[in-house]
């Protein structure tokens, strides 16, 4: 009998060291991508007033890593994995933005950073971006913790991806948006030369939401098909209006 509560005792204790392991190592490699990807900016104003700003690129290898770090963490299965990710490349919108998360930490003054597109800045090489879409709450006076998505356009109007060739992206901030900011430069960089954003298009979420934008713009020609159709009909009323006119003259 002791015998078994020992070796039972034993087990116990090696699984507790392969899980804290295998937590630790996930944690570690994790940390590691985040740090690849995400810019710090970190001031102090003279009366003690403290403001971190945090910028992360969502990149190919940032999102796998965090898809990765949920699974494992929470023991999904493949399915659940695979629904969790479909539901991220939702929210992120990969296929027509380039998303990048924004958080703020303000100790002091609060920050007054709206209208906030006209605050936000993204170069892509010598093209510079604005905001295609943000969260709304950052038009709001900031004081304390607050974070979320800033958008900006992935493909030009000739539908050319702003990324094509590009090595190096830049993100700035106006630096008006608070009174520990002003006359600061605010930037932050990221080297996007081998990310490959279409390397997660792969799998049932990838189907998902192609199948999604594929029934969105199913939708859109059918809409466009048919006020083209009202305007062939009005066309063909007219004709025939002109017409019948044409014909009275010549009768006359």
């Amino acid at each position: 009998m002791k015998k078994s509560v020992r070796a039972f005792l034993c087990v116990s204790v090696i699984l507790l060291c392969m899980f804290t392991f295998v937590t630790f190592s996930l944690g570690a490699d994790f940390d590691s991508v985040l740090l690849k990807w995400s810019r710090t900016y970190k001031t102090k104003g003279e009366l003690g007033d403290e403001l971190v700003i945090t910028a992360t690129y969502y990149s190919a290898e940032y999102i796998e890593a965090l898809v990765q770090k949920e699974a494992e963490l929470n023991l999904w299965t493949e399915s659940e994995m695979e629904n969790y990710k479909y539901e991220l490349l939702k929210v992120l919108k990969l296929t027509e933005y380039i998303p990048i998360m924004l958080s703020f930490d303000m100790k002091g003054a609060p920050l007054r950073m709206a209208p906030f597109d006209n605050k936000v800045t993204l170069w892509a090489g010598s093209k510079k971006l604005s905001p295609a879409d943000y969260d709304r709450r950052f038009n709001f006076k900031l004081s304390g913790y607050r974070e979320g998505l800033v958008y900006f356009p992935r493909y030009d109007e000739n539908d050319k991806p702003y990324l094509e060739g590009i090595s190096t992206l830049k993100l700035i901030i106006d630096g008006d948006i608070g009174p520990i900011t002003m006359g600061k430069q605010i930037d932050f960089y990221w080297d996007v030369s081998h990310d490959d954003p279409s390397r997660l298009y792969a799998g049932r979420a990838a189907a998902r939401l192609e199948l999604e934008r594929l029934i969105k713009r199913l939708n859109q020609l059918k809409d466009e098909k048919s006020k083209l159709e009202e305007q062939i009909a009005g066309i063909d009323k007219e004709i025939q209006m002109v017409q019948s006119r044409i014909e009275e003259l010549e009768r006359e």
